[in-house]
């Protein structure tokens, strides 16, 4: 975890760690040296310990690298998305830490509540689209092989364009232009900002420029469609235009929900599928859950309550497929971490889960899947989900053992029978 606050100077910090390289850049240079930020964290907590700062750009983070230091720092701060902090930093936008807390919160809310009335609204949407995908694998030989990365990446990115942005992208040429774009943007904001190779390749600066132009061009035409109308589905962008918020903070909060919306949904189902290949037992209780809760008719918001198992595989797959190593939070009282004093400075907090599971000291089989590590939960179960819970609900239901339904083999894909 790393909380992270503006300091009115470069004086040195009394958490053992780094001084700035770089009056501006602070310690960014060291990430560069070290190939990649894990690997800069892993080396700063090796030589200071548990408990480590440097410097990012101009503001000052601290890193806690233990469960136990974790577990001190718990208080009652608002959280901010770990996207919306990150991303917005990255694609230059306006961060919720320069605004007022009070703001961020409301607008967080108002993400959380979008997103939830987006999926009962296109709940049917969803469903019709894991049908497709269903069909096209049962139509596939049983010795070819499925290329599931990639089939999971279309089914995310149709069900998360039409849940954000409506019906424009029920055209499959307009989803392909999407995908395009995306793909550019996110491949850069994974490499090309924290190694500054982005920066030193003027042809890899310029597609990258062109497509973040190009998404926000789709942005604000979407935005100018739907203003002021009603439509039969509600969708994300439906909840930002009833508020009064600036063209630019709709654009944004869109741009965040799609570029991550896409790839966790996308890498959540890809993993799921991956981890039901290789453990039989949960396999078979999930499509136990599955065959009672759902039966043989159709899958509905009240029955997606019920499926608790399903929840449990998801969160499992979550924790053991590390699908989100750096998340953010928004501190706004002062913490105190050890003997150290963390002040209230409207400053977030990035929590790295990769350095932290992967640690021995945390407990023992940590990067194993196993789903005796979790229980269920009981909050609600559909708005948890997602969509590719939605998916895998319909997946699951149809990987039983009879004739011409899924079957799954091996730990690097499935056949179909």
């Amino acid at each position: 975890m790393f909380i992270s606050y503006a300091a009115a100077s470069r004086q040195a910090s009394v958490i053992p760690g780094l001084a700035p390289a770089d009056e501006k850049d602070g310690n960014l240079p060291d990430i560069i040296a070290s190939s990649s930020f894990h690997e800069f964290l892993v080396n700063l907590h090796e030589k200071y310990g548990p408990l480590v700062s440097f410097w990012f750009g101009r503001r000052l983070v601290v890193s806690l690298g233990s469960i136990d230091l974790l577990k001190q720092h718990i208080n009652p701060n608002r959280l901010s998305d770990p996207f919306e902090t990150m991303l917005k930093s990255l694609l230059r936008y306006q961060s919720s830490l320069n605004a007022d807390t009070g703001e961020s919160h409301m607008r967080r809310k108002l993400c959380e509540n979008g997103v939830n009335k987006a999926l009962q609204s296109n709940f049917a949407l969803i469903q019709k689209l894991s049908e497709e995908l269903l069909a096209k694998w049962l139509s596939v030989p049983e010795a070819q092989h499925v290329p599931l990365c990639q089939h999971m990446l279309g089914f995310a990115m149709k069900a998360v364009t039409q849940t954000a942005m409506g019906s424009s992208f029920e055209d499959d040429r307009e989803v392909i232009r999407f995908r395009r774009h995306h793909d550019v943007i996110w491949s850069e904001i994974g490499k090309g900002f924290l190694d500054g190779s982005l920066y030193k390749n003027m042809t890899r600066k310029k597609l990258y420029k062109d497509a973040l132009m190009e998404m926000e061009s789709t942005l604000r035409k979407v935005t100018k469609e739907r203003r002021g109308r009603s439509f039969n589905r509600h969708v994300f962008i439906d909840t930002l235009l009833q508020r009064s918020l600036s063209d630019q903070l709709i654009l944004e909060d869109t741009m965040i929900f799609s570029l991550a919306g896409c790839i966790i949904t996308a890498n959540s189902c890809t993993w799921a599928v991956y981890f039901l290949t290789t453990s039989e037992d949960v396999q078979q209780n999930l499509y136990k859950e599955m065959d009672g809760v759902l039966g043989k008719g159709p899958i509905t918001h009240e029955k997606i309550e019920q499926l608790r198992y399903c929840r449990q595989v998801l969160c499992e797959t979550v924790r053991t497929a590390q699908l989100t190593p750096i998340a953010a939070q928004l501190q706004e009282l002062e913490g105190r971490v050890d003997q150290h004093t963390i002040p209230k400075e409207g400053g977030e907090a990035l929590r790295p889960f990769l350095l932290t599971l992967l640690n021995p000291s945390s407990c023992s089989g940590i990067s194993k899947y196993s789903l005796a590590r979790t229980s269920p939960c009981s909050s609600s179960v559909a708005e948890a989900l997602g969509i590719h819970g939605l998916f895998l609900s319909r997946f699951a239901s149809s990987s039983g053992s009879t004739e011409g339904e899924l079957s799954f083999e091996g730990a690097y894909g499935f056949s179909c029978a």
